[in-house]
């Protein structure tokens, strides 16, 4: 019998690393099966990734993110999840949902971004597919066409907009609870995982945020360390 192990890639940025840190935290505290974490880190792709920084980019990881199937050797299944979120529910939950007829699987969103900036100042990009390519259920196999040549060299639109597969009849849709957005949709209690789209309780300015306060408190159990009698 094989183990169901869920392999999980998150974006890491050098300013969101205790969110990075988090999202690690809430998914081990609700994992039903073992996962194994990648943190996708610039520093570590030298000669994979070597593409310019584009001045639109929000984070580190905006492109680096479409590794994935090459760094998981275009095999099996890979998760990957941006850093700003924070897991409600079991990880095992979303796993069992890859279904082979998909190249790759994300929450559709169809909305358009409230706010005009992002954390820090940086500037709301709006553009078709928004925010699908935050969670991605990557079937390896029939990503190939995402080498590390392409990666580099591809417009961000390309990446973002799922340009990699023949149609958009392979990217196979999970329930928005998955990725909920936080002030983009309403408060659900309901909601597996939630992702902090335009900043996070980490940055001062959104310490209000629905959701926030599970955050925090998953922080803490992340920074508890037990004393030694």
């Amino acid at each position: 019998m094989s183990l169901d192990v869920a392999r999980v890639f998150i974006g890491f940025d050098s300013k969101e690393t205790v969110a990075y840190h988090v999202l690690v935290q809430s998914i081990l505290e609700k994992s039903s099966i073992p996962v194994v974490f990648s943190p996708i880190v610039l520093g570590n792709l030298g000669g994979i990734f070597t593409r310019e920084r584009n001045a639109l980019q929000t984070t580190e990881f905006s492109f680096s993110r479409f590794l994935v199937p090459a760094l998981s050797n275009f095999e099996g299944w890979s998760l990957f999840m941006d850093c700003d979120m924070l897991m409600r529910a079991d990880i095992a939950e979303l796993w069992a949902l890859r279904d082979e007829r998909y190249a790759a699987m994300c929450v559709k969103h169809d909305y358009v971004p409230k706010v005009e900036t992002k954390f820090l100042g940086q500037t709301q990009t709006k553009y078709e597919k928004k925010n699908w390519s935050s969670v991605i259920l990557f079937n390896n196999a029939r990503c190939t066409t995402l080498t590390p040549d392409y990666v580099n060299t591809a417009t961000g639109l390309q990446l973002h907009q799922f340009k990699w597969l023949e149609n958009d009849d392979q990217i196979g849709a999970l329930p928005p609870a998955w990725n909920w957005l936080v002030n983009e949709y309403d408060y659900d209690a309901e909601a597996r995982n939630v992702h902090f789209t335009d900043g996070g309780p980490y940055f001062t300015e959104y310490a209000k945020d629905d959701y926030a306060d599970e955050w925090f408190a998953a922080r803490e159990r992340t920074l508890h360390v037990t004393q030694r009698s």
